[in-house]
């Protein structure tokens, strides 16, 4: 019924209950990959259609019994569930498999914790976890067991009262660590909060590259910036967001940030762990949906997507839909939208198109202008050094003569000197 599989890496049998509430085959196709990127090859799937998650076993006794038989048959070393399982079910599933349970989220944190770098970034998958993990204490062993060695008498009461104890104990430490870890998340997040306010009085404009994971942003962050952060082919290659500065045609410069990858079903816990992360694209001048053309699920990335921004409350922000991998396609689309460019990041195909899409989208705030500035207006030069950038300054008889990025604010001061 199941082919044995080889014992060189670690194996899982890979289980699903389609509740038809979404596409359960694509699903595991992600939930494959992302076993993957924990080294974690797939020995076998199995899907139980139903109504509901049965309480105590998520798939049933029947079906469970299956389970069990495809994980000895297969000589898998654990099974990956591609849903949340309560406490009480992963007891369960553990009994009946004898091998470790993970479920969706789990496998999730544990990518989290593996690729976490910055400060922020390990403290942000803690609390995640420990979220995750304080409903789901339960009395399992010796250690946590509510009845303790069994029997009766005082000798079994006291047993029974250490064990009930353990288990306060730790939910307790769970939750003070969650209060402690909210609280330098905080601190993070209001330091970040003054720098971006600094950001906003310089006027640096923002842009923000956001997408479902694996469609190559870090590759684009590098490409377009050298930034020279790791880009892998596997779902979330990258956890920490990372910044770089950007010079458009224009001359303008923007600061390029690159947030975390999404995934179908994040759960929503993860969403509000990372929010002070994801808020950059909330606070962003333009954001850039990155997704991969060659993917046949490019329109649910595309969703995936919508939907976070949706939670995030930007509405107003304008959205720059980037179909990466384009090299990939045997001929190209012949149109696309307004507010859509074709690109290929690993190629540099189109990346130059990019650029003047992001600088024809991104707000106003100076202009490239040519001005003979007369020598009496010599202090108008020095605030156009310092608000702006000059790339050419020529000393002629009439004045100084000028090719400059001028701000906005200026440009009521400079209008009688440019140039046609």
């Amino acid at each position: 019924m199941y082919e044995n599989q080889t014992r060189e890496q670690t194996t899982a049998v890979l289980a699903a209950v389609d509740l038809g509430e979404y596409d359960v085959d694509i699903s595991l196709a992600e939930l494959a990959e992302l076993a993957a990127t924990m080294g974690i090859q797939s020995a076998a799937e199995l899907v139980q259609k139903r109504d509901s998650l049965e309480r105590a076993t998520a798939i049933g006794a029947g079906k469970l019994a299956e389970l069990a038989l495809c994980v000895q048959n297969t000589g898998a070393d654990l099974v990956i569930f591609d849903c949340e399982l309560t406490a009480v079910q992963l007891r369960n599933i553990e009994e009946a498999c004898g091998v470790p349970v993970l479920d969706r989220t789990m496998l999730i944190l544990e990518i989290f914790a593996s690729r976490a770098r910055s400060r922020e970034g390990k403290l942000q998958v803690e609390l995640a976890r420990n979220r995750y993990l304080l409903p789901r204490l339960t009395g399992v062993g010796t250690a946590l067991s509510r009845l303790g060695g069994g029997g009766g008498g005082a000798g079994a009461g006291a047993r029974r009262g250490k064990g009930e104890t353990k288990l306060e104990l730790d939910r307790r430490h769970l939750r003070r660590r969650i209060t402690a870890l909210e609280q330098q998340l905080r601190e993070l997040a209001a330091r970040r909060d003054q720098m971006r306010r600094r950001r906003q009085k310089d006027e640096i404009p923002t842009v923000a590259i956001v997408g479902y994971t694996n469609v190559g942003k870090s590759t684009l962050l590098n490409a377009l910036t050298g930034a020279g952060v790791l880009a892998e082919d596997k779902l979330f290659a990258t956890l920490d967001p990372s910044a770089r500065a950007l010079t458009l045609p224009d001359g303008r410069k923007v600061l390029l940030v690159d947030t975390v990858g999404l995934v179908r079903r994040l759960p929503h816990h993860l969403v509000e762990a990372f929010h002070s992360t994801l808020e950059e694209a909330a606070y962003a001048d333009l954001i850039l949906n990155v997704c991969d053309i060659s993917s046949p699920e490019v329109a649910d990335q595309i969703q995936v997507t919508l939907d976070l921004l949706k939670e995030l409350q930007v509405e107003d922000t304008p959205v720059l839909t980037v179909l990466n991998k384009c090299d990939k396609l045997e001929s190209l689309p012949q149109t696309v939208g307004k507010h859509t460019v074709l690109i290929s990041a690993a190629t540099g195909q189109g990346l130059s198109e990019l650029l003047q899409k992001i600088a024809d989208l991104l707000p106003a705030t100076s202009r490239r202008l040519r001005m003979l500035i007369p020598y009496h207006q010599g202090g108008l030069v020095a605030e156009i050094r310092e608000e702006g950038k000059i790339f050419s300054e020529e000393y002629e008889e009439q004045g100084i003569r000028l090719d400059a990025l001028v701000s906005v604010k200026l440009l009521h001061k400079v209008r009688p000197y440019v140039l046609s």
